[in-house]
């Protein structure tokens, strides 16, 4: 990792994952078989306790049938709540 960064807790995107994945009113499990990845990276990143790749955060916006550019503007929302 670059010098002067650090991997930092994804809040925002966590509580943007679970607000939309309520919405669908499915539940971890299902979200993480429709992504096509593990039950556990899915509670991570709803946790804020992992920093997913693109190409994770591309599986699950589509999962959860949302742009990534809606699931992005929606993590900045909550990113900005907790400021």
């Amino acid at each position: 990792m670059p010098d002067g960064l650090s991997q930092e807790p994804q809040c925002g995107l966590g509580k943007a994952v679970k607000a939309l994945r309520e919405e669908a009113a499915i539940d971890q499990a299902t979200l993480a078989e429709r992504a096509r990845l593990s039950p556990s990276l899915i509670a991570e990143i709803e946790s804020g306790g992992s920093d997913p790749t693109w190409g994770d955060m591309r599986k699950v916006a589509a999962a959860l049938g949302v742009t990534l550019e809606a699931l992005s503007e929606l993590a900045e929302e909550f990113e900005g709540e907790s400021r």
